[in-house]
C-alpha cells in the first residue's frame, strides 16, 4: 500500500548542531587523509638474464601520484622478480617451522583471552534468517595473454582483469536460502584457495573483493552478524596466504627467517613483491572492500618496516568514518580491533580510539536514515539493537584485556554520558572482568534504572549484570538490596521465556549468598510464572540449569529436601527423558556429597521417589550402558541408607526396595548381598547365639 504523506518542515540548522560529531583533539602527527602521499618509487633495471643482476635504487617523492603509475611503464616489481625468482627462494619454510610460528603467534595474548573462534559458533546459530538473500558471482575467467608481448601489457591485462570485477563481469544469484547462501560463500572461499595454489594470484584477489563487497549490503539486515563471520573468514584465509607467500621469498640458502625478524633482513625481492600487494588494494575504488583487504594483510607490514603497523592502524581507523552505516561500520571496527589484537596486541590506543570514535558516532544509530531502514525490512529497534552486540563485545573485550581500572572507569564514564545508552552498558558488562563489574554492582543497577525500556530490553542488562555476580561477589552490604532491585524487575516479566532466561542467572546468585528461605522463594517465583499454559515445557534446559545450580550450592539432602518448594519444582519435568536426566543429576550429587549414611524418613522417601522414576524409565529399548548406569546410581544410594541397631526396620527397607527396582538385575544383587550382610550383623551382635526372636529374623 502507498500513502500521500506531507513533508515535514524542518530546521536543518538545529538538526546540524545536534548530530554533529563532538570534536576532540586528535593527534597524527602529519598525517591527514587528503595529504599528498608519500610513495617510493623503486626502478628496476633488467640486465640480461645469464649471470646477470638486477640492481635497484628507490628515491622519495612528495608529490601526488598514482602509486600505480609507474607500474604501467613495465616496471611491475611482481612480474620482473616472478621471472628471475630462484627456486631455492622461492621454497616455502618448513611445516615445523611454520607449526612452531603459528603457536608463538597464537600465544602472543595470554590464554585467559577468549579468541574470536569461540565466539563463532554462537554467532552463526544466532543471527539466522528466512528471508532470501542475493550474492554477487563473479565469471572468474582466466584472460590469456599473447606470447612475448611487453611487460607494460601484462601490466594493463592484470589491471583491466581487476576492473572487470567492478565494470559487469559478475552476475546476482537471487533468491538463495540461507544454507545455500553460506554454500555458496564457502565455494568461494575453496575457489579462493585454488586460485592461489595454480599461481592466479589476481583471481585470488578478485574473489576477495567481491566478498568484501557483500558487507556493504544490508538488505537482510538480520543476518548481516553471520554473514560478517562467513566474509571474514575468507579474508583471514587471504590474508594468511599473502603472509605465507611472502615469507617464502625471504628463505636464504634454505634458512626461513627467525620468528622476530627485523625489516632489515627482508630481502629487496619480497619488499618489492609486499609493495605490490599494498599498491594494488590501494586502487581498488570502493572504500569498504579497499579497508577490509588491507586490513587483511596487515601483518604483512612486518616485513617493510617496524612502524608499519602502528602507522597503519590509526589511518585504517579514520578510514572507518567513512562509512555511513552504523551496522557496516561497527563490524569494520572490530574486524580491525580483531586483526589489531593479532598481528600488534601491544599497541592498545589505536583499539581506544576506535572504540572512542564509534562513542562520536554512537547517536547515529537512533538516526533517521536507520530508522527509515528498520521501517522497510520490518524489524523491531529491541531486534536491531542485538545486531550490534557481538561487535561491541569484542571491541570492548580487546579494549578491556589487562587494562587498568582507570581506564574502564573512563570508559564507563563515557558511556553514562551518552543517551539511550542500553546497548553500551550490555556490552561493558559483558567483556568488563566481573570483579570490577561486581564491585561497582549498585552503580550499575542505577545506570540501569536510567536505560529507556523502548530500546534494549532492561531484563537483558540485569541478565547481563547476574552472569557477572555468579563469577565474582559484590560487597557484602549490598547484596539483599542488589537482589531485590533485580527481581522486581524480573518478576514482572510477562514473557515466560525472558523470565526463565534471567531467573536461571539469578538463582545462582540467590544460593551463592542467601539462606533456604530466599531460595524456596525464588523457586516459588519461577513456579508461579512457569506453570500457566504449561510454559515449562519450552524451558526444560534453563530449568534443568536452575536444579544443577540449586545442588551445587545446597548439597546437604536434609537442607535442601526442607526447602518448601523443591519438590514441586521437580513435578514441573513432565518429560520422561529431561526427568530421568534430573533425577540422576540429583542421585549424582547425593552420591558424591553425602558423607555418612542416613536414616532420615524425609530424604528416604524423596530420594525413592527419585529413584523409582529413573527404574520406570528403563523398557526393552534401553541400552545396557544406561541400565549399568542407573543400576549404579540406586545401588550408591542403598549403600548410604543404615537404621543402626533397628535390623528388622533395615530388612523392611529392603524389601520395599526390591519391589521398587524389581527390573534391575544389579540392583536385586546388591539387595541380596545386603540382606545376607544384615544376616551376618545380626550373628556378630548376638556373638553366634541367636535368641528365638533372632534366628527368626535371619530364616
Amino acid at each position: 500500500c502507498y500513502f500521500l504523506r506531507h513533508a515535514r518542515s524542518r530546521n536543518y540548522v538545529s538538526e546540524s548542531e545536534v548530530c554533529k560529531l563532538e570534536s576532540v583533539p586528535l593527534d597524527f602527527g602529519d598525517y591527514h587523509p587528503l595529504k599528498p602521499i608519500t610513495v617510493t618509487e623503486s626502478k628496476t633495471k633488467k640486465m640480461n638474464r645469464k649471470g646477470s643482476t638486477s640492481s635497484t635504487s628507490s628515491s622519495s617523492s612528495s608529490s601526488m601520484m598514482d602509486p600505480l603509475s609507474s607500474v604501467l611503464d613495465g616496471t611491475d616489481p611482481l612480474s620482473l622478480f616472478a621471472a628471475a625468482a630462484d627456486p631455492v627462494t622461492a621454497a616455502p619454510p618448513t611445516d615445523g617451522a611454520r607449526r612452531k610460528r603459528d603457536k608463538d603467534e597464537s600465544s602472543a595474548v595470554g590464554s585467559d583471552f577468549e579468541p574470536w573462534s569461540s565466539k563463532r559458533g554462537e554467532i552463526l546459530a544466532r543471527y539466522t534468517t528466512t528471508e532470501k538473500l542475493s550474492i554477487v558471482s563473479g565469471g572468474f575467467h582466466r584472460k590469456t595473454a599473447t606470447t612475448g608481448s611487453a611487460v607494460s601489457e601484462k601490466v594493463r591485462t592484470r589491471l583491466e582483469e581487476l576492473d572487470d570485477l567492478e565494470e559487469g563481469s559478475q552476475k546476482e544469484l537471487l533468491n538463495l536460502t540461507q544454507q545455500d547462501y553460506m554454500n555458496r560463500i564457502e565455494e568461494l572461499n575453496q575457489s579462493l584457495k585454488d586460485a592461489w595454489s595454480s599461481d592466479q594470484k589476481v583471481k585470488a584477489l578478485k574473489i576477495v573483493i567481491q566478498c568484501s563487497k557483500l558487507l556493504s549490503d544490508t538488505t537482510v539486515i538480520q543476518f548481516y552478524p553471520s554473514k560478517f563471520v562467513l566474509i571474514t573468514d575468507i579474508l583471514d584465509t587471504f590474508g594468511k596466504l599473502v603472509y605465507e607467500r611472502i615469507l617464502s621469498m625471504c628463505v636464504d640458502n634454505r634458512v626461513s627467517l627467525p620468528d622476530n625478524f627485523s625489516p632489515e633482513s627482508v630481502n629487496d625481492t619480497a619488499k618489492e613483491t609486499c609493495l605490490n600487494w599494498f599498491f594494488k588494494i590501494a586502487s581498488i575504488r570502493e572504500l569498504i572492500p579497499r579497508f577490509y583487504v588491507e586490513a587483511a594483510i596487515l601483518k604483512c607490514n612486518k616485513f617493510l618496516s617496524k612502524t608499519g603497523i602502528s602507522e597503519c592502524l590509526p589511518r585504517l581507523t579514520s578510514m572507518i568514518r567513512g562509512i555511513g552505516d552504523p551496522l557496516v561500520a561497527v563490524y569494520a571496527r572490530a574486524y580491525l580491533c580483531r586483526v589489531g589484537m593479532e598481528v600488534a596486541p601491544q599497541l592498545k590506543e589505536s583499539l581506544n580510539k576506535n572504540f572512542f570514535d564509534f562513542l562520536l558516532t554512537f547517536k547515529q544509530i537512533h538516526g533517521d536514515t536507520v530508522q527509515n531502514q528498520l521501517v522497510v525490512q520490518c524489524v523491531e529497534i529491541p531486534l536491531y539493537l542485538t545486531l550490534y552486540s557481538p561487535a561491541i563485545d569484542w571491541i570492548l573485550q580487546c579494549i578491556a584485556y589487562h587494562a587498568p581500572d582507570v581506564l574502564l572507569t573512563e570508559m564507563m564514564e563515557r558511556c553514562k554520558k551518552l543517551g539511550n545508552n542500553a546497548l553500551l552498558l550490555n556490552s561493558v558488562m559483558s567483556a568488563f572482568r566481573a570483579e570490577f563489574i561486581a564491585a561497582r554492582s549498585m552503580d550499575f543497577i542505577g545506570m540501569i534504572k536510567e536505560c529507556d525500556e523502548s530500546g534494549f530490553p532492561k531484563h537483558l542488562l540485569f541478565r547481563s549484570l547476574g552472569l557477572n555476580l555468579a563469577l565474582a561477589d559484590p560487597p557484602e552490604n549490598d547484596r539483599l538490596q542488589i537482589l531485590n532491585e533485580a527481581w522486581k524487575v524480573i518478576t514482572k516479566l510477562k514473557n515466560p521465556q525472558d523470565y526463565i532466561n534471567c531467573a536461571e542467572v539469578w538463582v545462582e546468585y540467590t544460593c551463592r549468598h542467601f539462606t533456604k528461605r530466599e531460595v524456596n522463594t525464588v523457586l516459588a517465583d519461577v513456579i508461579k510464572h512457569m506453570t500457566p499454559d504449561r510454559a515449562f515445557e519450552d524451558a526444560y534446559p534453563q530449568l534443568q540449569s536452575i536444579i544443577q545450580k540449586v545442588i551445587t550450592y545446597i548439597y546437604d539432602f536434609a537442607l535442601l529436601f526442607s526447602v518448601e518448594k523443591f519438590l514441586p519444582f521437580l513435578d514441573m519435568f513432565q518429560k520422561e527423558s529431561v526427568r530421568v536426566e534430573v533425577c540422576k543429576c540429583i542421585m549424582e550429587s547425593f552420591i558424591k556429597h553425602q558423607q555418612e549414611s542416613t536414616k532420615d524418613p524425609v530424604i528416604l522417601n524423596a530420594l525413592l521417589h527419585i529413584c523409582k522414576t529413573m527404574h520406570d524409565s528403563v523398557n526393552a529399548l534401553t541400552l545396557e550402558d544406561e541400565k549399568r548406569t542407573l543400576a549404579a546410581l540406586i545401588n550408591g544410594f542403598i549403600k548410604m541408607v543404615s537404621f543402626g541397631r533397628d535390623f528388622e526396620q533395615q530388612l523392611s527397607f529392603y524389601v520395599e526396595a526390591r519391589s521398587m527396582f524389581c527390573n534391575l538385575e544389579p540392583v536385586l544383587v546388591q539387595l541380596i548381598h545386603s540382606v545376607n550382610q544384615l544376616a551376618m550383623e545380626t550373628r556378630r551382635v548376638m556373638k553366634g547365639n541367636h535368641s528365638r526372636k533372632t534366628a527368626a529374623f535371619v530364616r
